[in-house]
């Protein structure tokens, strides 16, 4: 039986409705068009990179923050908002989520500057934070029992597919118009969104969490994110420990003798263990958190979250460097990069099919563990096959395993996290295990980034070196390659072909590197799910509401 409420305001009653919404299939059709929206423009950005350094001139470290401002902001605000959506209408925040999203597109589009553009992500960020948990407690709340074991596949693999799709359309309009069209595109996506969710989607909401917001719990929860991305990208260009470069903000400079990398680390241990002792000591006096700790009693939602944090961290950390590798080494141009990538994007809708029968028979842990198994083969195939003469046929098969397993595993492993959260819960729940995947997500990026440019840049320096180049020169090419993600190597093939190759060879073994890495901690998130246990039979009209608290 479906339980939600309607319209009320916080506090108010709860209204049950008899039979199931008949607009729920074409709300659902909303709901994932507006999770296509932000995965979409999340990889759409990977292949317009090389245009926007170009275009903007912007260095490998502002980049980085092209990708991880979106992504950071998307992580550190996931449980604000999912949370949020639970008290005030989680329509009510979808609809502003994604017109906020819009606006911030048209800024990025027309953003003049490398850091107006990072400003514009970061506000994408936000409008993204909105609509992500939102989407996801909306199925939850409208649908049960079979009906929401297929919605929650049609809502999965829109992901997976849209990963890849985004690079495709990315690349078009990239090469064929410009990368500002990709974020315009946005617009009448965002638009159409708006008035379908106003016109299928039925507003729902939690009375029973419908106190004050934890702003302190807030405030702790983005230190923690931010601090702990921060000290992950910026490492390799402040140091370590010992300053390389000195961090400034404005006329400030940062006035230790020691790198600000290790107190951005200590500011993420302290902020996260104070977020945790604030949120207990709230719980305990019967006040609001941003995420109720009695979640985590929950055995398939404590280590589904785990796993799920450390598969993303694998899963999406080499999206940027596969676009930059294969633009600027092997010489494609976006659209042809797009056509590559789409692989990934085929294997995960033909994974839809396939989970939809098999998940039937086998139930979905083994999917998510099957599909697992997929990604890490397929990552490190390409770990195998990457050069700097790799035809394109060579890559495309290990895309298409890898694309499979992302297919199996987004949507399964989100029903198996959820399994047994009750449905009022499910905004919290929701938003709390987005989090640990877009925490997985800005760690991915900002881990195999670093083992992308640091491999690079070592390497590189190291083989001219050994061929006889003065070391300021090596040092300086291996700086102007790094710094520009690679885009030098095309100019230094119209002056010294020799130095180009080494480049290009440097700059594949950097990627080999972060696909490399990126297997080993799919491997590590594998073994995470070997804690996970098959959900109990349960009648095609499973009961709502379960106690937060019961053994699992």
């Amino acid at each position: 039986m479906l339980t939600i409420s309607v319209g009320r305001p916080p506090g108010g009653p709860v209204h049950t409705p008899s039979v199931p919404d008949r607009r729920r299939w074409a709300g659902l059709v909303v709901i994932s068009v507006a999770v296509s929206l932000i995965i979409v423009d999340s990889t759409i950005v990977n292949v317009a990179i090389p245009s926007i350094v170009a275009d903007l001139d912007i260095g490998s470290t502002l980049v980085q923050w092209v990708q991880e401002s979106y992504t950071l902001v998307f992580a550190a605000l996931l449980l604000v908002f999912g949370s949020l959506a639970d008290r005030y209408g989680r329509r009510r925040l979808l609809t502003i989520g994604v017109s906020v999203f819009v606006v911030a597109s048209v800024l990025a589009a027309i953003a003049p500057t490398g850091d107006l553009l990072v400003a514009a992500r970061i506000l994408q960020g936000l409008g993204g934070a909105m609509v992500l948990p939102t989407t996801l407690s909306l199925v939850n709340a409208t649908f049960t029992g079979r009906e929401r074991g297929i919605a929650f596949a049609v809502w999965g693999s829109t992901i997976g597919g849209m990963v890849a799709v985004g690079p495709l359309l990315g690349g078009w309009l990239t090469t064929d118009f410009s990368w500002r069209w990709a974020f315009g595109i946005n617009v009448p996506l965002g638009i159409a969104i708006v008035v379908g969710a106003f016109l299928t989607v039925r507003d729902s909401r939690d009375a029973a969490h419908a106190g004050g917001t934890d702003v302190v719990g807030a405030v702790l929860s983005v230190l923690t994110s931010a601090s702990l991305v921060f000290g992950l990208i910026e490492g390799r260009t402040y140091g370590w420990w010992t300053p390389a470069e000195r961090f400034r903000v404005g006329d400030w400079a940062w006035p230790a003798d020691t790198s600000p990398i290790p107190f951005a680390f200590a500011l993420t241990i302290v902020a996260g263990i104070a977020f945790v002792a604030w949120s207990r000591r709230r719980q305990r006096s019967g006040r609001s958190t941003l995420i109720a700790l009695d979640l985590f009693r929950i055995g398939s939602f404590r280590n589904g979250s785990i796993a799920a944090l450390i598969v993303s961290l694998g899963e999406f950390g080499i999206v940027l460097s596969l676009p930059l590798w294969l633009q600027n080494v092997l010489g494609y141009s976006a659209l042809q990069t797009g056509f590559v990538l789409l692989a990934l994007a085929i294997g995960s809708f033909v994974a839809s099919g396939f989970a939809a029968t098999a998940g039937q028979r086998i139930g979905p842990l083994p999917i998510v563990r099957i599909g697992i198994a997929a990604e890490i083969v397929g990552v490190a195939a390409i770990g195998f096959v990457v050069s700097a003469d790799t035809p394109w046929w060579a890559v495309v098969p290990c895309l298409f395993v890898y694309g499979f397993g992302v297919g199996l595993a987004t949507a399964q492993l989100t029903g198996v996290v959820l399994q047994d959260v009750p449905v009022e819960r499910s905004g919290e729940a929701s938003g709390a295990q987005s989090t640990a995947r877009q925490i997985g997500s800005a760690l991915g990026i900002a881990v195999l980034g670093t083992v992308l440019f640091t491999s690079t840049g070592g390497l590189l320096q190291q083989r001219l070196e050994d061929a006889g180049t003065p070391s300021g020169v090596a040092s300086r090419v291996s700086d102007a390659v790094v710094t520009s993600s690679g885009g030098a190597i095309a100019g230094l093939r119209e002056r010294d072909a020799a130095t180009a190759d080494v480049a290009a060879t440097a700059f594949s073994d950097g990627t080999r590197a972060a696909a490399w890495s990126a297997a080993g901690f799919l491997v590590l998130g594998l073994a995470a799910t070997l804690r996970l246990r098959r959900p109990d039979p349960t009648p095609d009209e499973q009961p709502t509401a379960r106690s937060a608290a019961s053994p699992v």
